[in-house]
């Protein structure tokens, strides 16, 4: 689902958050991955956003998750996505209003590289935890 901020501002904190994010989140998957039963690879996507979607598979089980909804519940406050629930459609131009997670920059606009590992390790837990068994 396409982000949609509130204001100008707003827009300005995700593009400096996105990409630490990104990294972190991409980072986590590989150490998740290496303890998994699942076998993971990316498939590279255009629309509706740039991006690539983790496709997870096990046996003849198989589930699509994209990357960049993991990225939001890392810079966005309450941003809620269910992989269980989730079968990715790159025709969605659905779009959600989304707040930015202040606590993952200071005032002098850092980044908390703790608080956005912290985040990135548990929106990928959750994940995997939520796989079908």
């Amino acid at each position: 689902m396409k982000p949609k901020f509130k204001t100008r501002i707003a827009w300005e904190k995700a593009q400096v958050l996105m990409q630490p994010a990104l990294i972190r989140v991409l980072d986590n998957i590989r150490k998740q991955l290496d303890t998994s039963s699942w076998q993971g690879s990316y498939e590279e996507i255009t629309e509706p956003i740039p991006g690539y979607i983790l496709c997870l598979t096990k046996g003849k089980g198989k589930i699509k998750i994209d990357i960049w909804e993991l990225c939001y519940q890392v810079c966005f406050r309450d941003y809620h996505f269910s992989p269980k629930h989730h079968i990715f459609s790159n025709s969605d131009s659905s779009s959600c209003e989304v707040e930015i997670d202040n606590r993952l920059l200071d005032e002098t606009g850092d980044i908390d590289w703790q608080l956005i590992e912290a985040k990135a390790q548990q929106v990928v837990r959750d994940v995997f935890e939520n796989l079908e068994q």
